[in-house]
């Protein structure tokens, strides 16, 4: 049985289609990447999931059941942080996890030893009796992430999980989520529009547009399912990589590029490498290296986008 499995699920609003029959599947223990921009339908999702709205027609099931109200079973063996991390700023993080500790019934028993596992698990053990209100951002969210844990559930949805975090507490939180797949075997459902945070702990990956799966794969499978040959060419200096990036994407020429520094990227699509190089020699322009490259999840997703654009679906 699948963690999570989607199946032909529709959700309109007032006639207008924000979902239309979606489906994908969630294997017990994976941590799976939940693509798409604002406005595709990722967080109607997670609610038809989480039990807070009703689809249209289709189904999403949890564990192999329907989430709503009377399912209390299901709702304890899931846990959920959302942009909001559910904190209160005038109590402690201890007083934090204490609270939501009692409101999901764990055994009192079990309370102490849960919440400094939490605690040490988030980093958080040497600010336990500190008011949250005085936290960083990247220490709320850690807070939350422990705060979603504390009754042990079997699935983790988690929605924009890095959002608005610096990079240091970027990292911290993408190892504290890839430890619970690892070393927990908790499912992680990660809802986000970052393609690098997925690229990075996700093995697995539905890209949503205009309330379409437009692909759903591993993440090496969705690279290959899109990839064409990609050159990466480093130029003497970025007065040459400018120069390159214009020559390549003049009318003319029109290839697909992206210029980092001194470094071109180009996709290629039935030329051979020497053919952009040939051009490049006979306009003057001095290459430092050229190798070949790998299609980033990102540049993936932007031929999805643009493909869809062009077919006016």
């Amino acid at each position: 049985m699948n963690a999570v499995e989607i199946q032909g699920m529709a959700k309109s609003f007032n006639g207008t289609a924000v979902l239309d029959e979606i489906n994908f599947k969630v294997r017990k223990g994976e941590i799976f990447g939940y693509l798409g921009p604002n406005g595709s339908g990722k967080t109607t999702t997670m609610r038809i999931m989480l039990g807070l709205l009703k689809p249209t027609s289709g189904k999403a099931l949890i564990n192999g059941k329907e989430p709503d109200d009377s399912n209390s079973d299901l709702r304890s063996r899931i846990g959920v942080l959302l942009e909001n991390n559910g904190l209160y700023e005038r109590l402690s993080a201890y007083q934090n996890l204490l609270y939501y500790a009692r409101l999901y019934g764990v055994p009192e028993s079990d309370r102490v030893e849960k919440i400094e596992r939490l605690l040490e698990f988030a980093g958080l053990s040497d600010r336990r009796n500190e008011k949250t209100g005085r936290f960083s951002t990247g220490m709320k969210r850690k807070l939350g992430l422990a705060r979603a844990m504390i009754h042990d559930p079997e699935i983790l949805f988690l929605d924009e999980p890095t959002s608005g975090l610096d990079p240091e507490s970027r990292i911290v939180v993408r190892d504290l989520i890839l430890r619970l797949s690892e070393d927990e075997g908790m499912t992680v459902f990660l809802n986000t529009h970052d393609l690098s945070e997925v690229e990075k702990v996700c093995s697995n990956a539905a890209i949503l547009e205009g309330g379409r799966i437009r692909a759903c794969d591993t993440i090496v499978g969705l690279r290959k399912s899109h990839d064409k040959p990609v050159l990466e060419i480093t130029l003497v200096d970025t007065g040459y990589a400018e120069r390159t990036l214009d020559l390549l994407t003049s009318q003319d020429c029109a290839y697909d590029c992206e210029r980092d520094d001194r470094r071109v990227t180009v996709t290629l699509n039935d030329e051979s490498p020497s053919t952009v190089l040939a051009m490049l020699v006979t306009n003057g322009i001095a290459v430092e290296e050229v190798k070949n490259a790998t299609k980033s999840l990102e540049a993936v997703y932007l031929d999805i986008v643009r493909r869809r654009g062009t077919t006016n679906e």
